[in-house]
């Protein structure tokens, strides 16, 4: 069982990915690697929080899989706003490709991204948000700025505890939640709707740091 909600998915590409009369256009990215082995752990909580948004929206459609676009797409129009949700289907090491694939085509603007992913150098409990800035490592994040420059919105989640030991790393990343920490979960999934609510109804993203521990 995932973390979220999730939207069905698609595989035929005959519904609408488009909607009209829309001022701009936002694009979403979760970040995460493809596979049912992967559902529920560290790095894959991009993919959770967007699946969440999702689903808890109505004017979403239906997850559709684009294999041209490398990529599982939803679409839908908030408040006078476009937005484009994505999770690539390639693996996180080369997630970039899906997003510059997704940006072209629909003539995005870099500065109209927002990709949210998860971050070891942040402690679970808190998630920050900002403009640009560096990879810390991260390799999905490496892989979108190879490809697409590195002035779009990050929504960066904390994976990391006090009880990850010393060269954990990607052992760790890969692991799922623990107990305590999921049930912190819901607590997630509020703030991070918030925030990207705010985000496509607002102008810009500050530069920002929530906690949502209880």
């Amino acid at each position: 069982m995932g973390l979220f909600t999730k939207k069905p998915i698609q595989t035929s590409s005959t519904a609408p990915l488009y909607t009209l009369g829309s001022s701009k256009t936002i694009l979403l990215v979760g970040l995460g690697n493809p596979g049912k082995e992967y559902d529920g752990t560290r790095h894959n909580i991009g993919f959770a929080v967007l699946d969440h948004f999702v689903a808890s929206n109505s004017e979403f459609s239906d997850w559709i899989v684009k294999k041209d676009l490398s990529c599982q797409i939803s679409t839908g129009n908030l408040g006078g706003t476009r937005v484009i949700a994505i999770k690539p289907t390639t693996f996180m090491n080369d997630s970039g490709r899906a997003v510059q694939a997704v940006q072209h085509f629909y003539k995005i603007p870099v500065g109209a991204m927002l990709v949210i992913h998860d971050e070891l150098d942040i402690p679970f409990g808190q998630i920050r948000s900002r403009i640009g800035g560096g990879s810390a490592g991260h390799n999905g994040i490496k892989s979108v700025t190879a490809q697409c420059g590195d002035q779009y919105g990050r929504l960066r989640v904390g994976i990391n505890s006090p009880h990850r030991t010393k060269n954990e790393e990607k052992d760790f990343v890969l692991k799922s939640f623990g107990k305590e920490e999921q049930g912190q979960l819901p607590n997630l999934q509020r703030e991070t709707n918030s925030i990207l609510s705010e985000y496509i109804f607002g102008e810009n993203l500050p530069a920002d740091t929530r906690s949502f521990l209880v």
